[in-house]
């Protein structure tokens, strides 16, 4: 058995990821992001240092930052419309929830709207340190003990911003801000919809943090689906 494939097992049990974030329509772009060559082997997180965490998790929790499926299919990956859909001036009404439980950020990558509301909880026994690393909007830096309230905040400006827990090293996670509502982020097998895209060029971009980023123009010329696969390869 490919000694990914083990992992892989472990992953799929203990992720729960979205397939895709946007609703069904009657146009759009579709396809599956896959990954090309020997992946890297997820490692098992040590978290003995905080008991706390340790018996939280059930299962060996394992790293996040290159997960892939059997057959090569990349979850984690953002997968949005960078250029070609209509403006959009609305904020979302809705915040967005970055979860920290079993000592873990989940989701591993969190897509959220420029000026959307962010709500960071925690779920654990244990306090975590939230410490967002941006380049282009304001980093903070807060501790949230068990119980407290819900830390709240946005982003103004597009950027893919690693955020980190100063407490536990372990911890690690992206919060994408974007300025489209036109985004899926890929689950375990991989696969994305962006749905009702009117008639238009389209640049779509595909971001994945170990992997990088590929952008391909797709043209919808009326009520049709079309393809867009996207196939990474280690640098």
């Amino acid at each position: 058995m490919h000694p990914n494939r083990a992992f892989f097992g472990v992953f799929t049990v203990l992720l729960c990821l979205p397939m895709v974030s946007a609703a069904p329509g009657t146009s759009g772009i579709s396809g599956r992001i896959t990954f090309n060559g020997q992946p890297a082997k997820p490692q098992i997180i040590n978290m003995s240092r905080d008991p706390s965490c340790a018996k939280s998790n059930s299962r060996p929790a394992i790293t996040e930052e290159a997960l892939t499926g059997p057959g090569g299919e990349l979850p984690n990956v953002v997968v949005y419309v960078s250029s070609g859909a209509p403006a959009e001036n609305a904020v979302p009404d809705q915040p967005k929830t970055l979860d920290q439980k079993g000592c873990r950020y989940m989701p591993h990558v969190l897509v959220v709207q420029a000026s959307q509301e962010l709500q960071v909880v925690n779920e654990d026994h244990t306090a975590h340190n939230i410490h967002p690393i941006p380049k282009v909007n304001q980093e903070w830096n807060k501790i949230q003990p068990p119980g407290a309230p819900p830390l709240k905040e946005t982003f103004g400006r597009e950027e893919f911003i690693p955020v980190k827990c100063n407490i536990h090293p372990w911890m690690h996670g992206y919060i994408a801000v974007l300025k489209t509502s036109r985004y899926a982020v890929t689950g375990n097998d991989g696969a994305f919809v962006l749905d009702n895209l009117p008639p238009g060029k389209y640049t779509i971009t595909a971001w994945h943090e170990t992997y990088g980023t590929q952008t391909q123009e797709v043209v919808i010329s009326g009520n049709e689906k079309k393809a867009a696969d996207f196939v990474f390869k280690r640098h």
